[in-house]
């Protein structure tokens, strides 16, 4: 039976991943019986019902274990074997493997014990942004992959989107200057703001309770917004930004070419403009965009151009490569499209920073 699912799946198109998800079975062995011949498979069965098992010894006991706790593992009765019985001569995917068999002949699937969840009631307008976090390896023009960063902010009761990239990871000064420029885009901010405990945020706990980075802190309490922390991968608590970083990637970042960072940014904010924020969301049956026209007006004003304690000073050349691209380093950053020109200097002046107070002023170019 399992032999003719995995083979009707796959003719359905799943993947082996997917066929060993939703029958509950490895991955292997998916694999395995994916590559039998109808004839090899009957051999193979008959193979087992005449073989000798290491095991076959402790066959009763294994099934009553197996039918008392559907949802024990394999690794689990490998450990029962010799606690119990003192078998310590037989190797773990040995059991792996006859466990698997005993649930198909006494059909005793694995019951994984799963969460339980209830609906979320709708936030009001200006409740809350969720924040957080995605990766993901994208083709480039010269054919290599590129790991890109990007963080995602969501209005949780409208669903309006904000996303920025990075092509390297996130520093703490990088998220403050993003929170600005979300802000901006949804022209103003929510009350609280909820995030996953991410190490850009806390940097320890002190008997249970979450500390923040300095930086971050003090970005907080000059906003005067409410942090909301919530573990990872929780619904419950930031479902919907989870949604928004599944749609970033599935959507607009598959199968997409990177060339460089701008371009890149500039193509997600058109992005967000005709399908993130303009398609009806499968929730709220309307459209993120227009319900955002009305949720605007119950943001609080951001007030003022938040001060960073960061300024450059003393200048470093570089040479603006063919592809727009300066090199630094071991790192590579690009520059705008056409900033390089056949026959011209193609110098780029680098600056070196100190630590004094400059005004962040230009969204989405990083520059001061």
């Amino acid at each position: 039976m399992i032999y003719n699912e995995i083979h009707q799946l796959r003719s359905a198109g799943f993947s082996n991943s997917a066929i060993a998800k939703k029958l509950k079975i490895s991955r292997n062995r998916v694999i395995d019986y994916g590559n039998m011949t109808p004839e090899g498979f009957c051999e193979f069965v008959l193979s087992l019902q005449n073989r000798n098992k290491k095991l076959d010894p402790y066959h009763k006991e294994i099934v009553s274990w197996l039918k008392e706790h559907p949802d024990l593992t394999g690794a689990q009765i490998f450990d029962w074997l010799e606690e119990r019985l003192g078998v310590n001569t037989i190797a773990e995917n040995t059991v792996r493997n006859y466990v698997n068999e005993l649930r198909e002949i006494y059909h005793i699937p694995k019951q994984a014990s799963e969460r339980t969840f209830s609906a979320v009631p709708e936030l009001p307008m200006g409740q809350q942004i969720q924040v957080d976090f995605g990766q993901r390896n994208v083709l480039t023009t010269d054919g290599t992959m590129k790991r890109l960063y990007f963080i995602g902010f969501v209005l949780a009761h409208s669903r309006f989107k904000y996303v920025e990239f990075l092509d390297r990871p996130f520093r703490a000064s990088d998220l403050i200057h993003m929170h600005e420029n979300a802000f901006r885009h949804f022209g103003g901010m929510s009350r609280e703001i909820v995030y996953d405990q991410d190490r850009l945020l806390i940097v320890s706990e002190n008997s249970g309770d979450l500390i923040m980075t300095a930086d971050f802190t003090k970005y907080q309490q000059t906003r005067k917004f409410q942090v909301y922390l919530c573990r990872k991968s929780d619904p419950q608590s930031k479902g919907k930004i989870e949604q928004v970083v599944k749609y970033v990637k599935n959507n607009f970042v598959k199968n997409r070419t990177f060339d460089n960072l701008i371009d890149w940014q500039e193509s997600c904010m058109k992005w967000l403009e005709r399908t993130g924020n303009k398609k009806v969301h499968h929730n709220i049956k309307k459209r993120p965009c227009e319900v955002h026209a009305l949720e605007k007006q119950h943001l609080q004003k951001v007030s003022g151009t938040y001060i960073f304690e960061k300024v450059f000073t003393s200048s470093i050349t570089r040479d603006i490569q063919h592809d727009n691209v300066i090199r630094f380093g071991s790192n590579r950053y690009s520059v705008p499209r056409g900033t390089y020109r056949k026959g011209a200097p193609n110098i780029a002046l680098m600056f070196r920073r100190i630590t004094t107070t400059c005004t962040y002023a230009c969204r989405n170019r990083g520059k001061f």
